[in-house]
């Protein structure tokens, strides 16, 4: 992971995901900014960035594969995978609905969760008071994996962070955002 590439995503960051206004988040709360990551997370370069910084993260970590709740971590772990494959050490995807399918095979996670006792990372696009990302750690947790690395590619520090850490989980953010959403690299 280059510096040089940590600086693109930002800069990618603030001309396609930093929206200014009015905005209600997914925790409730109101905020005079947005990050719309997908507009990161969907174009190529951004892809690419961020399934090199993430895996430079998850490299050493053991992990045995990566997800996150659909759909903020779903372009995340599959660049992950990809880049990970690319560089000749494969790890594995899966995603975790957000509410359970009522017909076909009727999965909470879909994807390559590895059995019970294997390690995992969650991914998250933002995060703000941490909902999103508790949710996926319950499902797989359920499932009989362990969480060893949470990874968030912007960190709001509204509470979500704190939260995981409180709880025990190996937090790390690629980008951070103060209260006027100003955004820096760590």
């Amino acid at each position: 992971m280059t510096l040089e590439q940590r600086k693109r995503f930002l800069e990618l960051v603030k001309e396609r995901a930093l929206l200014r206004g009015d905005f209600t988040l997914a925790s409730g709360a109101k905020s005079s900014y947005f990050f719309d990551l997908k507009m990161v997370t969907l174009s190529p370069e951004g892809a690419y960035l961020i399934g090199k910084l993430v895996f430079e993260i998850l490299r050493e970590s053991g992990v045995d594969a990566v997800g996150g709740l659909t759909l903020g971590s779903d372009p995340i772990v599959t660049a992950v995978a990809i880049v990970s494959h690319l560089e000749g050490k494969p790890i594995p995807a899966f995603i975790v609905r957000g509410e359970l399918k009522e017909h076909g095979t009727q999965k909470a996670i879909e994807g390559s969760l590895p059995p019970k006792g294997s390690k995992v990372a969650i991914v998250e696009d933002v995060i703000t008071k941490g909902g999103a990302t508790l949710k996926a750690i319950e499902a797989v947790e359920a499932a009989g994996c362990r969480v060893v690395k949470v990874v968030a590619l912007l960190d709001r520090h509204q509470g979500g962070s704190d939260e995981l850490r409180k709880r025990g989980y190996d937090f790390t953010s690629l980008l951070h955002a103060d209260a006027e959403g100003e955004v820096r690299t760590n």
